[in-house]
């Protein structure tokens, strides 16, 4: 049975699934769509096109869906849609999709979202990521899964984050990061593998493997695409190929340190 404050509006035509808790002075929309177990403290407002899915935690003055910080908006019809069992946190902003962009703004599940994280439209979120607090997302970025993004760092429009990358706090991301990789600075460079990330999820030889593809693309000095094309021709571990496919399709670029003839 849901328990749902007599102090929340809820617009008529809201779908609220079983066992749903809303506070006090919540905002749903007509359009909204909430999972089961779904626990929203007081004062969220859930605004649009907004489908929500099972056990997640949104806590206090979150607002969810409300209308895309892009220009070009004309009112069309857009989406948010989250997964299950994510926890976002105290005046988080996350805004829906733009046609330009798909029309959707999608994220997964088990993922953490700190307080005042800004995920702007059409971003795309995995799993099991980390966003700590203040982390500002803008529009189109795509993150995989077992990302940590630290605090007070935003990151550039289209900008691609790979699975298992670690974006330092107070950094400033404007490139790709390979999966696997950790980068830090503003403007932030690649300064090495997320090796307390790996060591979490990935075996020895796997770490291995990964350690010494990185020095191959990275610190070798020789130019990074044909690198990644050599890698993907020698090395059959998954997540070396992972990796390499990663740089080859990059639209943006790699922030790296460049060696010169290796030194």
């Amino acid at each position: 049975m849901s328990l749902i404050s007599p102090h929340a509006i809820i617009e008529e035509g809201a779908i609220i699934g079983p066992d749903v808790e809303i506070g006090a002075f919540c905002f749903i929309s007509s359009q909204a769509k909430i999972g089961q177990g779904t626990k929203i403290a007081q004062g969220v407002h859930i605004c649009g096109n907004t489908t929500i899915g099972k056990h997640n935690e949104i806590f206090s003055h979150a607002v969810l869906g409300s209308i895309p910080q892009d220009l070009k908006y004309a009112g069309e019809e857009v989406e948010l849609i989250i997964g299950d069992y994510n926890k976002i946190r105290e005046f988080t902003l996350f805004n829906p999709g733009t046609l330009g962009g798909g029309g959707k703004t999608i994220i997964g599940d088990h993922n953490l979202f700190m307080g005042y994280v800004h995920l702007g439209h059409d971003v795309i979120v995995g799993n099991h990521c980390i966003l700590a607090n203040a982390a500002t997302i803008a529009g189109h970025v795509e993150m995989g899964n077992y990302v940590v993004v630290g605090g007070m760092t935003p990151v550039h429009q289209f900008v691609k984050i790979g699975s298992y990358a670690m974006i330092a706090g107070a950094a400033a991301l404007s490139q790709d990061v390979p999966p696997f990789c950790l980068a830090e600075g503003n403007r932030a460079v690649l300064r090495g593998l997320n090796l307390t990330g790996l060591r979490r999820h990935l075996e020895r030889q796997d770490i291995d493997a990964l350690r010494s593809a990185y020095r191959e693309l990275f610190e070798s000095g020789q130019p990074l695409q044909i690198q990644a094309a050599k890698l993907l021709e020698e090395q059959p571990n998954v997540h070396v190929q992972q990796m390499c496919n990663f740089i080859m399709e990059s639209t943006r670029g790699i922030p790296f340190e460049r060696k010169n003839n290796g030194q």
